[in-house]
Formats: C-alpha cells, structure tokens, sequence
C-alpha cells in the first residue's frame, strides 16, 4: 500500500510530515538522494538521470505512486519523465500542481481558458535550477492571466538547512529577501518553491511584511495527495511498511533527519 516521496535531501520531510498526518493509514517510503544534494545547481540533464534512477528504485520498493517533493526535479525533469518515461502502470506527481491550485483558487482539471485572478503580483523563492526552468511561471500561465511573477534564486539556503547551519539560512533567507523586493517592492503573494523552505516559513514572512500571503507546500501537497488517492485508490502500491531510505551516509542522514523533523528518524542505505 506505499506511496513513495523523493526529495533530492532532506527537505521533502516536510511534505512527509504533512501527508503522514493527512493519511496515517498510509505507509510511506521517502527516498533522500542526500550523496547527490543539492539538484538546484545541477543542469537538467543530471537532474533528470539522478531522479529517474531514483524512481526506479522506489517502483521496486511497491511505490506504484511517486510524489516528487523536490522541486528542482519537478521543474526540470517531470514534463520529460510524462513525455514517455513512465510505464502505464505507474504515476510521477510532482509539487507545483497543488501551489498553482491554491493560488489561482481552481482545480487542475478545470480545462477552462486562463482567467484573471485576484493576486497580480506573486515573488518566488527557488534554487537556481527550479528559477531556470521557468516550469512555475509556464504552468502558471495555463490557468491565469495578467500574474507578475518574480523570481529569486536562493542560492546558498539548501546546503545551510541540510548542514543544519541554521544562523546563516536566516541570514540567507533575509538577503535573497531584500533582493526580491529590489525587483519587486511590494508582491501580493510570495511561493516558497522549494521543500526545504518552509522550515524558513516564520523568517520568509517576518522578511517579507505581514501583508504578504506566503504559499508553503507541505499542507497543499498532503490535501491534493489525499484527493488524489481517494479518485484513484489503486494507485497505492503494493509495499506494505513505511521506511526511509537514502543514498548517502544512513547514520549521519538520520541524526540530521531526527534534528530537522525533531523526532526520531532512521534512514536505510538505497
């Protein structure tokens, strides 16, 4: 009965966390690349092999549904994966579809043309990589109109939360802020496009001004996770325990895990 969540590191812990809490009866397999983190600097080729590969690997876990909580591989790799990649029998999900729903207030299978909606100017923090593939603005632009988007490469945030270096992803976080607003003084609404930061929510925000409404994905991710699983029940899987999985050091991923969600998590080597 698994569905599998990948993420490049640790930062799709936060969209487990979420859909643990929306779906207890469901186990789960994460899946970390943490020996190949961070994807936000690599070039979408790399970013496409690496994800692959993993999905792969969490098809042979039972994970007949993978939700790619990175959204580096979201934006560079899914569309291609879609394209042919993925065998009848299987589903590659990523995370923007439930950020653009929130946003424009409509469902992804309303196929009606692109309308106006009510937030015209929208900032995005991302990784480079995520910024570069433009993916946000183009699958924006199928469901809305006339939205301004600017987007911020928040280069740096990623590798200070994974090295738990929590000082220098506030200092971070408040500079690519201040950069942002130089582009854009004053957006109505800000995404944080990446699982990593809503770890940085209360800082984004505290940066940003209280009139700002900021789009976290854990909580959207699990509500669209849930409709989905309910329209579609067989797309849970055959695996039948949740576990964690991960291509880089086991020990040294579960003490950072266990200290980013702040509760005990042991990782498995891939």
């Amino acid at each position: 009965m698994a569905v599998g969540i990948f993420d490049s590191g640790l930062g799709g812990l936060t969209v487990l966390d979420a859909v643990s809490k929306r779906l207890p009866d469901v186990p789960f397999v994460y899946y970390g690349d943490n020996a190949h983190a961070p994807y936000g600097v690599r070039d979408a080729d790399d970013v496409y092999g690496l994800t692959t590969k993993a999905v792969e690997r969490m098809w042979a876990e039972g994970c007949d549904l993978v939700i790619l909580a990175c959204n580096t591989a979201s934006a560079a790799a899914l569309r291609r994966m879609q394209e042919g990649w993925i065998p009848e029998n299987k589903r590659v999900l990523g995370v923007f579809v439930p950020l653009i729903e929130a946003l424009t207030e409509r469902k992804w299978g309303d196929n009606s043309p692109p309308r106006e909606v009510e937030v015209q100017h929208v900032a995005l923090f991302a990784t480079p990589a995520t910024v570069a593939s433009r993916a946000f603005q183009r699958e924006l632009a199928f469901r809305a109109i006339g939205v301004d988007v600017e987007a911020q490469a928040c280069g740096g945030v990623v590798d200070a939360i994974e090295d738990g270096d929590m000082i220098l992803a506030d200092a971070l976080v408040r500079s690519h802020v201040d950069a942002l607003k130089r582009k854009m003084p004053h957006p109505e609404a800000a995404i944080l496009g990446c699982t990593h930061y809503p770890l940085m929510h209360d800082i984004f925000q505290e940066a940003l001004g209280e009139g700002v409404k900021v789009y976290s994905q854990a909580n959207l991710v699990a509500e669209s996770l849930a409709d989905y699983l309910e329209r579609h029940p067989k797309m849970v899987g055959a695996g039948e325990e949740s576990k964690f999985l991960t291509s880089g050091n086991p020990v040294t991923v579960s003490t950072r895990a266990t200290q980013f969600l702040r509760r005990e998590i042991k990782f498995d080597a891939a």
